[in-house]
């Protein structure tokens, strides 16, 4: 009787262990991280960081495995309709190269840029949510193709904001002023191995806020050094533009806030414009009341807030 006692409690612990075993590998399973398809922030790079379709003959990852590609994304549902698409020359070696290496690993990002002339924030906001969701739809509509046709490549999907002043520079909006959103091209990266797309500037450089006196925006004698230490530094860092925000206290109508606060901008951005900074380096953000660093209540407090803030990115 005791043996078999025995016999069950060993084949009760052999069941709980298992089954432990089996919970562990579960929740090792489970907690494998979900990365987003979506690359945060806009990207700082140059199109002539990247080979582009025209310098390659056939691809390969012995030398340079990143391309650059001007194919309009949003075409994959228009064109992936039918099962034999006519691929324009923009795509169609990447088509090609999936087709004959079965087995190939491949990353995918489709570029957008926002109109810079678009300076009200939550509109902007709105067209960055709008860009990454069309993107999203159109790498979709390519998978979906890439499964009926059988297609056994590895192929990931992600959407960057790429900050056109770098990537086609300051004049890329003067043919394309009327886009709200501009669909700059792709970004092909082969094989699996980890790689930085993109390329990252870690250096920050910080200004004091300019303020201002109450219900003025007269940028004082005073703030001209930080002006000029701002251009300055702007003229010696191509890559970098700036961020410009407009502040106030409470005092006031809704409306009257909100333009005093764009005319506070809209001065330190001339000021910045008459030390040849490109106006395409400049970015215009009307805060109004928001964010107050100081107590609205007391004097010194509005004076707090009645400011300009500067951020170089």
């Amino acid at each position: 009787m005791k043996k078999i006692l025995s016999l069950i409690f060993i084949g009760l612990l052999f069941v709980s262990g298992a089954d432990a075993m089996a919970q562990n590998k579960k929740k090792k399973g489970s907690s494998k991280k979900q990365t987003s398809m979506f690359v945060e922030g806009r990207q700082k790079v140059r199109q002539t960081d990247y080979a582009t379709f025209d310098k390659f003959t056939n691809f390969s990852t012995k030398d340079n495995n990143i391309y650059y590609s001007s194919f309009n994304y949003t075409d994959f549902p228009a064109l992936t309709v039918d099962p034999n698409p006519a691929w324009p020359d923009e795509i169609r070696p990447v088509m090609n190269y999936l087709e004959k290496v079965s087995r190939a690993s491949i990353t995918l990002y489709a570029l957008y840029a926002l109109n810079p002339e678009i300076t009200d924030h939550a509109q902007r906001e709105q067209l960055h949510q709008q860009a990454r969701e069309e993107a999203k739809a159109s790498l979709n509509s390519f998978e979906d193709w890439k499964s009926k046709k059988n297609m056994r490549n590895k192929t990931q999907f992600k959407v960057a904001e790429v900050d056109y002043r770098y990537f086609k520079g300051a004049n890329f909006y003067n043919e394309q002023r009327g886009d709200d959103i501009i669909h700059v091209g792709v970004l092909i990266y082969l094989g699996s191995k980890k790689n930085s797309i993109f390329t990252t500037d870690t250096t920050t450089h910080t200004f004091p806020d300019i303020k201002f006196f109450p219900n003025d925006a007269t940028i004082v004698e005073s703030w001209m050094p930080v002006l000029d230490e701002l251009s300055d530094y702007l003229k010696n860092n191509d890559r970098k533009g700036v961020i410009i925000s407009g502040y106030t206290d409470n005092q006031g109508t809704e409306a009257y806030i909100q333009g005093l606060s764009h005319q506070r901008a809209m001065e330190v951005k001339k000021a910045l414009l008459m030390r040849g900074i490109d106006a395409s380096r400049i970015e215009i953000v009307v805060k109004g009341d928001e964010d107050p660093i100081g107590d609205n209540s007391t004097y010194e407090g509005r004076i707090a807030n009645n400011r300009v803030s500067i951020k170089v990115q």
